[in-house]
């Protein structure tokens, strides 16, 4: 690619040395790398950097000098966690746009889209990059393969504002260019093409922010004063795509390097309805989070979240008959809650009308210019001291059905933007902690999936969790290492693989035409290490048939409850996949016999 500027080339003998003595380390430690590097210097003065580590490692394989060890790879690789669930996860942000919403905890940073702040790790990247799509994509990508990670599946996590807000035609241009990242990434590098259009960078000072915050203008507002300086407004003439260039792009990434495994956009519950989720398959999104912050009316119309409980199972009910993944936002300590309001809301989430496959517990935190500030300011508000937050998540994560997977606890918010309520990144941990004095365990995906660990099937056991949604019938069928099993360190009742399988109610009445009268397969997921499509490791979870037993077994529990046919909620990126399982293509979605 044109930005590399290290030439591995003069260097290979030398780096094969520092990867067989990495290879051969008998005990390895977190300081080994380190030490090793400091044995072999790069032109007897300084140490290689990791990239020219990796760049060496990748020219190596390339040329048939050395031979693929996952040992070595896991040991080069920094921060192994990012694409050990089986996927390398890229989040980009849309540029700042108005937001239907009026939620008083909500951050009002006008440099960010709503809710966001520009000390967080995502926002910052995205700022680098003035919000650009195509270089937000790639420059991520770069990253994560120059710390050793695989890119070949992504999960692009699409986060900013309310999507559903943005203009149809940004929307377009939004993920095609970000589709376009994929595609070129490994072949061709464009971002020396791209011509930065963010009009917030020049649009305004930090004093008008303070005034106009002080004037006590909404994010709206001052939003609206930014985008009358410049001609195009919010959105540039060139930030607009058709439907017919995003279906290009998407048939390119069938089989490009970087395929798309998953696309998550984010959205409000009254944002949701039959014409916005189709349009939001139309986008290739296979996942959706929205924010449901809480089940209680009462609470809701005081933090001014502008919707209800009904609105929330609603827009849930139309997301799980087009065969979505379900990615729900919680937040305890909202103004006007309790400890023990906070627990009972947390019971009615699994409820047949909620039923998240996924979570994000997301505490209230008290950001400076908000309205939630100012009642804090006035005493009306009091944010959970430890022993309160502690009290709710070691009564609640125990709680947690084994189908959904708690993905984070904690919002990463700097804590220099935290006025008051919880700075402790760890609190996940020490929540955890505490649990397992108590004598329980959370159950969630995330707590038992397998990670890193080679497995063997014998190893293994299928489970068959069933639970009602008030449209279907829910199946979680997993493969998991034996309840009892602890062989060579692998302890029992680890994930290695699921499915989601819904049998709808009234499968007839399917407002989306092609998935009526079928079974919909909403989601499967193998854990481990990314590992290249079509590559077998022997002893990787990924890679010991899964996938393809977890598909016919939902296919035969679809076929025993009279279902002809089976669609699947395909990402792009695994069309092929699925064609190869005997799947065939549809308008938004494929499909099989039973």
């Amino acid at each position: 690619m044109s930005r590399y500027t290290f030439d591995p080339k003069p260097y290979l003998e030398q780096i094969k040395l520092i990867l067989l003595a990495i290879q051969n380390e008998v005990e390895w430690k977190p300081r080994s790398l380190r030490q090793i590097l400091a044995q072999y210097p790069k032109d007897g003065v300084g140490m290689f950097s990791f990239d020219q580590l990796i760049a060496g490692y990748e020219e190596l394989k390339k040329s048939n000098l050395f031979e693929v060890n996952s040992t070595l790879e896991d040991r080069i690789k920094m921060k192994p966690t990012r694409t050990i669930s089986g996927v390398a996860p890229v989040t980009v942000l849309t540029k700042p746009f108005p937001c239907p919403g009026k939620c008083i905890f909500c951050p009002n940073d006008v440099r960010m889209p709503k809710s966001y702040l520009r000390d967080e790790p995502g926002a910052q990247r995205a700022e680098m990059n003035s919000f650009d799509p195509y270089l937000q994509t790639f420059n991520r990508l770069l990253a994560l393969q120059k710390t050793g990670h695989n890119v070949e599946k992504v999960e692009l996590i699409v986060l900013g504002g309310t999507w559903s807000y943005y203009p149809e035609s940004y929307q377009i241009w939004f993920i095609k260019r970000c589709f376009e990242a994929m595609n070129d990434f490994g072949v061709k590098d464009a971002r020396d093409e791209i011509k930065r259009t963010n009009i917030f960078e020049n649009a305004y000072s930090s004093e008008e922010i303070i005034d106009a915050q002080k004037e006590k203008e909404t994010y709206n507002q001052l939003i609206a004063k930014i985008a009358s300086k410049d001609p195009d407004g919010l959105i540039h003439a060139n930030e607009k795509s058709t439907w017919e260039e995003l279906e290009k792009q998407h048939e390119f990434n069938e089989n490009a390097i970087s395929k798309c495994v998953g696309l998550v956009l984010e959205t409000r519950p009254d944002c949701i309805d039959e014409a916005e989720v189709i349009r939001l398959r139309k986008l290739g999104a296979t996942k959706i989070q929205i924010g449901i912050q809480s089940l209680d009316d009462k609470i809701m119309e005081l933090n001014k979240r502008g919707h209800t409980h009904v609105q929330t199972s609603d827009a849930i009910k139309l997301l799980r008959t087009a065969g979505f993944k379900i990615h729900g936002h919680w937040m305890p300590n909202l103004y006007g809650s309790s400890v023990k309001k906070d627990i009972e809301d947390y019971k009615k989430l699994w409820l047949p009308d909620i039923s998240p496959d996924e979570l994000k517990i997301y505490p209230t935190s008290i950001i400076a210019n908000t309205e939630l500030f100012d009642k804090y300011k006035s005493g009306d508000y009091k944010p959970y001291d430890y022993s309160e937050l502690l009290e709710v998540l070691t009564e609640t994560l125990p709680t947690t059905p084994r189908y959904c997977r708690l993905t984070r606890i904690i919002r990463d918010i700097p804590s220099t933007d935290i006025v008051a309520g919880n700075k402790l990144t760890n609190f996940r941990q020490i929540a955890e902690d505490q649990i397992h004095k108590d004598g329980k365990k959370c159950e969630c995906i995330r707590c038992r999936e397998i990670k890193g660990v080679s497995v063997h099937f014998d190893d293994l056991e299928m489970e068959v969790l069933t639970y009602q949604t008030i449209s279907s019938v829910e199946y979680f069928i997993s493969y998991k290492t034996k309840s009892h099993f602890n062989n060579d360190g692998i302890p029992g009742d680890k994930i290695v693989g699921f499915l989601r399988l819904s049998l709808p109610k009234a499968p007839e009445a399917n407002f989306i035409d092609e998935l009526r009268d079928r079974a919909i397969i909403r989601e499967v997921h193998v854990y481990g290490n990314v590992a290249g499509l079509g590559h077998h490791d022997m002893g990787k979870s990924q890679h010991i048939g899964i996938g393809t037993l977890l598909i016919s077994k939902a296919k035969e529990i679809a076929k025993t409850d009279g279902f002809d046919e089976i669609s699947v909620i395909s990402a792009i990126g695994t069309r092929e996949y699925y064609r190869k399982k005997g799947f065939s293509k549809g308008n938004l979605y494929m499909w099989s016999e039973c």
